[in-house]
């Protein structure tokens, strides 16, 4: 299987975020069913939305960069297993392959300016944007989903 998501060198430093997150990690990483695009979407886009929560506190010196870097990491492993659940259903995504590596670019440049909110807001277009693509990507491909996990019942109702 192709990787779509590669992960950068990251040195973590420790927060009250990173605490939490460390905790609910073994949670939200448990291996998902080969094909479950429902479950491994849902916890990606989960992931996105805090991702954005973790930059707000990052804007205000309350998450670390590495805090930001780790649930990068975690955004990256979704994405790929989301990939691989889709794959199963021989759905190509091609068309947002590229969503890992643009969100890299985004908060490597958010990242290295100084923490403040203005900070954040400068990217946040951005960051949205990437995460727009994102959700279309997925949503072109719901009915392409729909079709092949219907099939299956089909044939067997057909059978009987």
């Amino acid at each position: 299987m192709t990787s779509y998501y590669q992960p950068a060198p990251s040195g973590s430093s420790s927060s009250a975020y990173s605490t939490s997150v460390q905790q609910d990690l073994p949670h939200q990483q448990a291996e998902s069913k080969p094909g479950d695009v429902p479950n491994t979407v849902h916890k990606l886009l989960g992931s996105t939305k805090q991702l954005q929560e973790v930059l707000k506190l990052w804007s205000t010196n309350q998450a670390t960069e590495g805090d930001v870097s780790d649930l990068y990491v975690q955004i990256g492993h979704e994405f790929n297993t989301m990939i691989s659940a889709f794959a199963y259903h021989r759905i190509d995504l091609s068309n947002i392959h590229d969503v890992p590596s643009e969100l890299r670019i985004v908060l490597e440049r958010c990242l290295a300016e100084d923490q403040s909110p203005e900070a954040l807001e400068t990217f946040l277009p951005q960051l949205r944007g990437v995460l727009f693509k994102l959700l279309k990507g997925l949503q072109d491909h719901v009915d392409e989903y729909r079709a092949a996990t219907r099939r299956p019942w089909a044939e067997a109702q057909k059978s009987h």
